[in-house]
């Protein structure tokens, strides 16, 4: 694997509409988020990965694009881009934009057109079906119900695998793609690093075999696209691929394939759903299933891809509520989550809030969510005589907006976010769990993920190191270690509030030894000298040989 120059970086998410208010209109802004770069500078971020900000009518939060060109008023303007990309850049903070271009808006021009007639030129954009007894085919929507909608306009149907305000894109349409490849110039252009590309891996989709992800296109597609604009510029790209297994993720990432840098895997995000039955239907999650999992990507991708690294994003609930103790252990739990992660192979990812250990929402009332996803869950699931109590227990815990509620900055009103009335409510809890009161805690989650990202530019082991699992079938420990030369890094983590015994294996010697990080204090100062694990302790030792 060729050494990249985002190999040691961090990634931090911002869904701009819930970051920083600037002009008090309750929605976050491009302005608000350079007011707070000194802020991510402080934490050490290289990489800012920026939610869609692009003009929208906004029905699924930005991700229904109208204008690829045009920022979204709610976030400022192209000036406003241009200041931000330009008052990162002199902190050394680079921008990822978010790619997303398996469907527009049905507000975009194109659509406007393709609807028009059947021999529009901009007809073969989107994915159009004659049919007379319903829809053309029974594929049902991410968001509830079928796939496809009827427009009386021109009497098919048009297919939109998301909202159905969301049409999709006719990638098969090279037309489509060069477009497409134009408008990724002009971002590069401007300035931008890279792109984190929203579920690129529907765009070689083939609709009449009702294949979705992995069409036989795809990976074509995605080196045209590496040859047309991403190898002319230093970028960085990760694609959203909820269908991917580290087998094909060595065919999006692996030297040579020239495609992305290196993907998003689900499938970590599942193991605590029951199988078959989607993210709503809950399960306990099994330790020994999550090990396996991450474990399988860090073996089977070193030297052959690239993994990224991540806990939350604008999609998933918040981890410390999720598989932590959001309660009596928020803070340990929190730092032991970040330390297994960070301590990987790969690039890691924080969504805002994370590094302050922000928590899942709980509205009792539909009418408080603003989320497309959660509001038709909710209304299928009661229309089917499902009890509102049971439908909101699966919100509570898997709901999107449990990580779009807006960040708490401060205690005062609204958690610092707006002067405002919020676009979504803000937590409760901000007056205890903000960033205000992080930065003054040196013992706080910020400050120990701002050591992790240090600790990452520091050793090349823990950036090129080989995995290997440890006390595997342990079921409260996740324990592993990284070799490079004549160093090994042993991570040892306790994932429950339980105090499990703790014997160093047989084979690794902790000689002469140092404690890297832990989340504690008086840790033993050798593995070998522990015994009992803390409630959801976490501590690395870097061992040399």
């Amino acid at each position: 694997m060729k050494n990249k120059w985002w190999h040691r970086s961090t990634v931090y998410q911002i869904y701009p509409r819930s970051f920083n208010d600037h002009n008090g209109d309750g929605i976050g802004d491009i302005p608000g988020i350079i007011e707070k770069l000194d802020y991510l500078a402080f934490l050490g971020i290289d990489i800012i990965w920026l939610s869609p900000v692009y003009q929208s009518p906004n029905d699924d939060n930005g991700y229904d694009i109208s204008d690829y060109y045009e920022i979204m008023s709610d976030f400022g303007t192209m000036e406003d881009m241009v200041k931000l990309i330009e008052e990162a850049g002199k902190r050394d903070i680079r921008i990822m934009m978010d790619l997303v271009i398996n469907h527009t808006s049905d507000e975009h021009s194109w659509f406007i057109e393709s609807r028009k007639s059947k021999d529009n030129p901009y007809r073969d954009y989107y994915v159009w079906r004659e049919s007379k007894d319903g829809p053309p085919s029974d594929i049902t929507s991410v968001f509830s119900g079928p796939a496809w909608e009827y427009d009386e306009a021109t009497g098919e149907y048009y297919f939109h695998l998301f909202s159905k305000k969301q049409p999709d894109l006719n990638l098969h349409n090279k037309e489509v793609r060069d477009h497409l490849y134009n408008m990724m110039n002009f971002w590069l252009d401007k300035g931008v690093s890279g792109f984190r590309m929203d579920v690129i891996d529907l765009i070689g989709k083939e609709i009449d075999e009702k294949i979705l992800t992995d069409g036989p296109k795809l990976h074509d597609y995605l080196q045209e696209m590496n040859r047309e604009v991403l190898s002319n510029y230093p970028t960085i790209t990760v694609g959203e691929t909820p269908s991917a297994t580290p087998e094909t993720a060595k065919l999006y990432t692996g030297d040579g394939r020239d495609e992305l840098d290196m993907v998003f895997t689900f499938q970590h995000m599942s193991l605590d759903e029951v199988d078959g039955k989607g993210k709503w239907a809950l399960k306990p999650l099994d330790l020994r299933d999550l090990k396996e999992t991450l474990s399988k990507w860090q073996t089977d991708l070193f030297g052959q891809g690239w993994n990224s690294l991540y806990w939350n994003n604008h999609d998933q609930p918040r981890i410390v509520s999720r598989w932590g103790d959001d309660r009596e252990y928020r803070v340990e739990s929190a730092k032991m989550l970040a330390t297994i992660l960070h301590m990987m192979q790969g690039t890691p990812y924080i969504y805002q809030g994370e590094e302050i250990g922000m928590t899942n929402i709980v509205f009792d009332d539909i009418r408080d969510y603003r989320d497309i996803e959660t509001i038709n869950f909710y209304n299928e699931k009661i229309s089917e005589g499902t009890p509102h109590e049971d439908v909101m227990k699966s919100i509570h815990v898997k709901g999107r907006d449990n990580a779009r509620t807006p960040f708490q900055w401060n205690p005062s009103l609204h958690g610092g976010f707006t002067t405002g009335t919020p676009w979504l409510e803000v937590n409760e809890n901000h007056k205890n769990i903000n960033a205000e009161d992080a930065l003054k805690d040196e013992d706080s989650i910020f400050h120990h993920y701002k050591k992790l990202i240090r600790l990452r530019k520091e050793h090349d082991i823990i950036v090129y190191g080989e995995y290997e699992l440890i006390l595997e079938d342990h079921s409260e420990i996740f324990a592993y270690t990284r070799k490079l030369g004549n160093e090994t890094l042993l991570v040892i983590t306790n994932f429950n509030a339980h105090q499990p015994e703790f014997k160093l294996p047989t084979g690794l010697d902790d000689g002469n030894c140092e404690i890297l990080i832990s989340n504690y204090s008086g840790t033993a100062s050798r593995p070998s000298e522990l015994t009992k694990l803390r409630p959801y302790e976490a501590t690395v030792y870097l061992i040399s040989n």
